[in-house]
């Protein structure tokens, strides 16, 4: 499941070769640089962490710096970790956009766009109350539970509360372009978050990951 960090550089649309259009999305991805090897026998698991995005020295804690350089490599803004089961990686080392394979399919994981604190109507698709007639239940939820037991708000109960800003992992995306001059990887449909948001891009865990 190895993949890369990047960004959400935008949507457009592409033709098909049987002149159909469907809508992309424009990553880019990579190259990260291989900042430390997770080993079963040190750490239990094996993983790669990766490191991506030019940052200044000064906007890094000791902490981050003394992290890095132990294993030489330079600062950078986000770390990311990626299960494998590849053993031959070693700080240092690059990897870019050629993991992937057009055709092959991908998870991608964002945040989602924050939405702030929002209604039942918006954050739950709730019908809301009439419009007519005076009415002032047009946005309330309704009734929230009973009153002589359980005598509280069920737990789940979907009320007005923040919406968004959360972590969203979308599956099974098929890669129907690799640009590796510019490290750029389209894939068909939609991903969470919003333009220039960080992504990681992995290979797809779960189900096919090339359909035919």
């Amino acid at each position: 499941m190895l993949g890369l960090i990047g960004r959400k550089v935008g949507m457009t649309q592409v033709f098909l070769e049987n002149g159909s259009t469907v809508p992309v999305t424009v990553i880019e991805a990579g190259p990260c640089q291989v900042v430390d090897v997770r080993t079963p026998v040190k750490n239990g698991y094996r993983a790669v962490q990766l490191g991506w995005g030019e940052v200044a020295t000064r906007k890094l804690t000791k902490p981050e710096l003394g992290h890095l350089q132990v294993h030489g490599c330079a600062p950078v803004r986000h770390l990311r970790e990626f299960r494998t089961d590849r053993d031959d990686f070693k700080p240092g080392d690059k990897v870019g956009v050629d993991i992937f394979e057009v055709g092959s399919r991908v998870d991608v994981i964002g945040t989602s766009i924050g939405r702030g604190f929002q209604g039942v109507v918006k954050r739950h698709h709730f019908r809301g109350g009439p419009e007519s007639h005076g009415c002032k239940t047009k946005d309330m939820p309704g009734s929230v539970g009973a009153s002589a037991w359980p005598s509280r708000v069920i737990k789940g109960k979907r009320l007005p509360g923040q919406m968004g800003n959360v972590r969203i992992t979308t599956r099974n995306l098929e890669v129907l372009k690799i640009d590796k001059e510019r490290n750029l990887v389209i894939l068909r449909g939609s991903v969470p978050g919003a333009i220039n948001g960080v992504l990681m891009v992995r290979l797809a865990g779960k189900g096919d990951r090339k359909r035919k």
